[in-house]
């Protein structure tokens, strides 16, 4: 390949005159630009750089941005510049010092000849704006970062672009002709389905603030920019609702950093509850950890959910749930399922999902992922794990193709292994089940597990917000509730003692005397959970767990038994 040029100059109409006659590559040719100033910032492509400099310097929304770098290279196409467009966008969301101006209609360019070529081009054209101060930190330590995870900037597979454009659709025949009910998305872990309510989020607010300007981009999302669409949706009140405390605040925090996402609402269940406000539109995520009537975490949680029953239907009626409020609370909802991810008999009844699924599936309101983003075995690893927790086990695998599983002896030698995964890719860190105590909660002196047979002793998360990119999280090990939801390059997974396996029976059995946490085995009004029914959740989680890793996964399983019988699927 030829090599590239990063040219600069000031956005003033002299100076991009002159910039203009210097070259034919300035007028004619396939061209990313970025412009900026202190605070934000802008990427863009375009076929005629000098007159699509001069329409921003003419405009009114980026004449601001002095600042303007247009990349040329001898080799680039039309695909090439939409990739590294949405490539840098992603980028620079994801480090978060610049505010992105940049509306939500990039969905990539799909695959296109040389594209691996190309790819190694962009690592060093982000070199080289780095050294020019445009970034600060490396691509290594952007991607590990919960910003860039979770950024609306994202290249959607074809699946998720499909989806996102048939909720669009499906949202705005129903804003037009009245409330038809939920729609619904369904995926398994690592299939999308935040990236795909973020995104959405991003795209509706721009849909609805768009003032008719001509878009650069040819996506297919550029079609939704309508001056219909942008008439139905300009007063659109959203909300987002996140059951789990610490996606919640990862989320709030991408929220303020990106444009047009700042007045949308990031509320837990409760919030809206409370609420005196009717949204029009309430993204849930991870709506499988909606609660059903069950003893809550703290006294004031019990009155309060007491208080919104009688505020929202007059009577404090056990059988109303979450799932209730958010559809009395919002004239459409957007609920993202995974009936398999639900850790507590509190989450809603796995029938209210299905039955919630089928209702928008009669109507063409279902949209399900199946495409497996997070782990690089793909979705055959996540159903193999689930397998291999279930009643009937799979065939052994043998080959997990790049994918890093690795099966340890003793615990201290796993998370050895997992810190040096640390020191060379960083986002590494062990999690178990909850088969210890809290004991270091109350007292930091304390420590929390340990292992008969090694002196190693370990302590759980000192906090539940953010644990995963605390300073402490490396020496720490993560709960289901501080790790759901969110991506690790390697994850180390301890199995308790809270799971084991039956010599007699050959089959998993769960272990009440080593499960701790406490509103994992507390029965809801009328309830009377048995151990079997507390497997699900076990299992559940423990598949959760074992599915965190993009890069690999290590395991260390307490039970010896249950140990014998994980090596054959993981050793």
């Amino acid at each position: 390949m030829t090599s590239f040029r990063i040219e600069s100059l000031r956005l003033e109409r002299g100076e991009l005159g002159a910039w203009g006659r210097l070259a034919d590559q300035h007028r004619d040719w396939p061209v990313v630009y970025t412009l900026n100033d202190s605070t934000e910032l802008y990427v863009g492509e375009s076929v005629d750089a000098t007159s699509r400099l001069r329409q921003h310097l003419d405009g009114n929304k980026k004449s601001h941005l002095g600042e303007a770098r247009v990349i040329i290279d001898d080799a680039f196409n039309k695909s090439a510049c939409l990739d590294l467009e949405a490539y840098l966008i992603g980028l620079f969301a994801g480090e978060g010092r610049f505010k992105v101006l940049n509306i939500q209609t990039s969905g990539g360019s799909g695959n296109y000849y040389q594209r691996d070529d190309y790819r190694e081009r962009f690592r060093e054209i982000f070199d080289k704006l780095r050294a020019e101060g445009l970034f600060t930190t490396t691509i290594e330590e952007i991607e590990n970062s919960d910003l860039f995870k979770l950024s609306p900037f994202k290249t959607l597979t074809g699946e998720q672009s499909d989806a996102v454009i048939a909720i669009t659709e499906s949202l705005l025949a129903d804003l037009r002709a009245g409330p038809g009910g939920s729609l619904v998305i369904e995926g398994g872990p690592g299939t999308g389905k935040t990236v795909v309510a973020v995104f959405l989020t991003k795209l509706l607010r721009d849909l609805g603030a768009w003032d008719g300007e001509p878009l650069e981009n040819e996506s297919v999302l550029a079609g939704l920019f309508t001056t219909e669409n942008t008439s139905t949706l300009a007063d659109l009140d959203i909300g987002v609702v996140v059951p789990q405390q610490s996606l919640r605040k990862s989320i709030q925090a991408v929220f303020a950093r990106t444009p047009g996402l700042g007045e949308v609402s990031v509320l837990s269940p409760f919030d809206v509850g409370k609420s005196d406000r009717t949204w029009d539109l309430l993204i849930v995520d991870e709506a499988h950890r909606l609660n059903q009537r069950a003893n809550q975490t703290s006294a004031q949680k019990n009155r309060e959910f007491r208080e919104i029953n009688e505020k929202l239907f007059g009577a404090d009626d056990p059988s109303k749930t979450q799932l209730d409020w958010i559809q009395e609370m919002s004239h459409q909802q957007l609920l993202l399922i995974d009936v398999l991810q639900r850790v507590r008999p509190a989450d809603l009844d796995p029938q209210v999902l299905e039955d919630v699924a089928a209702r928008a599936g009669q109507r063409g309101r279902l949209h399900v992922l199946t495409s497996q983003l997070r782990v690089r075995a793909g979705s055959d690893y996540v159903d193999y794990v689930r397998q291999v927790l279930g009643p009937t086990p799979p065939e052994r695998r043998i080959d997990f193709g790049e994918y890093d599983v690795r099966f340890f002896e003793r615990a201290g030698d796993m998370v050895s292994a997992v810190r040096e995964r640390d020191a060379e890719t960083g986002l590494a860190r062990v999690v178990a089940g909850y088969a210890w105590p809290w004991n270091s909660k109350k007292d930091k002196a304390n420590t929390d597990i340990r292992f008969d047979d090694e002196s190693i002793e370990l302590r759980w998360n000192s906090r539940v917000v953010d644990w995963v990119d605390s300073p402490k999280s490396l020496e720490e090990v993560g709960s289901i509730h501080t790790i759901q939801g969110y991506d690790l390059n390697y994850a180390g997974v301890i199995i308790g003692r809270d799971l084991r396996l039956d010599p007699s029976t050959g089959r998993l059995s769960f272990d009440r005397r080593n499960y701790f946490d406490k509103k994992g085995v507390q029965n809801n009004p009328g309830q009377k959970l048995s151990d079997h029914d507390l497997l699900e959740y076990v299992r559940n989680i423990y598949a959760v767990l074992l599915t965190r890793g993009i890069r690999g996964t290590y395991l260390y399983v307490v039970d010896p038994h249950l140990r014998e019988h994980l090596r054959r699927y993981f050793g």
